[in-house]
């Protein structure tokens, strides 16, 4: 490709690795040193990537190398994308020894911490990292995940899934509002209210309600969006269970929802090359959510 019509396409790691080592090292020969190249070739990828950028990166004397202006900004992109390159390196050459689990609120809910604790004495060869992320396949489609765990209505057809269990639905209130002091709400009575919906990954749906009959909606962008609006008292929510154990805070109010159906809990994965311990985390979750059915969460603790 041509380097004068296209720079960008010809720009190389290794023109990167010299202009960091001749900064840090304090000279092309120490830098040659340190690269295991020649100080020749040290400068022609000096030269090379210059004539790529279209600036002078580096004041030279006979005693002292010096970045320009240009050259301290390229210099420290360059130190971000060479570490973005170690980290991919390093992430594929460990290859399964990691799990990436993620989710869009709440992970696992009250089974969070046990799910995490009987992981690490199971299976301590493979470590558990569990990831926030904002998307409807809470990071899965997006690659930052080799599973995910999914309760927002999702079309499950373009991934491997398997059905882990059920949590209860949950209003969220504001501790001031005069349904803090009972016990349980009704589903019929939200109509009456502005119900705060995360639409892009809230797992309450205006379809819950017939057409006629549902409330007022205010739209809210994530977690703390939808959390902040209900502590204000003009909003109540509706969600799983694994929210109220998740996200406790000062000003909201947890009361269980009745005359409605659980939220089903799902793991999805890609159906090519799933991780080798895909099956075993379903079958953790599966274990935790079976055996933990029977005992109700204490919204009031």
């Amino acid at each position: 490709m041509d380097e004068t019509r296209n720079g960008a396409a010809a720009l190389e790691l290794k023109h990167l690795r010299c202009l960091v080592a001749i900064v840090d090292t304090g000279s092309f020969t120490d830098a040659g040193i340190e690269l295991g190249i020649s100080q020749a070739a040290v400068s022609r990828n000096l030269l090379a990537l210059e004539k790529i950028l279209g600036v002078r990166l580096l004041h030279r004397t006979s005693r002292t190398v010096t970045p320009t202006t240009a050259g301290v900004q390229a210099l420290a992109r360059a130190r971000s994308l060479l570490s973005g390159a170690e980290e991919l390196v390093a992430e594929a050459s460990t290859g399964h020894s990691r799990l990436h689990i993620g989710h869009a609120w709440s992970a696992f809910g009250r089974h969070t911490t046990e799910f995490q604790r009987r992981w690490h004495q199971s299976h301590p060869e493979t470590e558990l990292r569990l990831i926030r992320h904002n998307s409807s396949t809470g990071g899965l489609a997006e690659g930052l995940c080799d599973l995910a765990v999914i309760r927002a209505p999702l079309d499950l057809k373009p991934w491997s899934h398997a059905l882990v269990g059920h949590e209860h639905r949950y209003v969220a209130l504001a501790s001031d509002d005069p349904w803090a002091r009972r016990r349980s709400i009704r589903m019929g009575e939200i109509p009456g209210r502005t119900l705060a919906i995360d639409r892009r990954t809230g797992t309450t749906t205006l379809d819950l309600w017939p057409e006629d009959e549902r409330p007022a909606v205010e739209y809210t962008h994530d977690i703390d969006d939808w959390l902040a609006a209900i502590a204000t008292g003009r909003c109540v929510g509706i969600t799983p269970q694994a929210t109220a154990a998740q996200y406790r805070r000062d000003g909201i109010t947890y009361r269980p929802l009745r005359d409605t159906e659980p939220v089903p809990v799902h793991f999805i994965w890609r159906r090519q090359d799933p991780h080798p311990a895909t099956h075993a985390a379903v079958a953790l979750a599966i274990d935790l959510y079976q055996r933990n059915r029977r005992v109700p969460a204490n919204s009031d603790r």
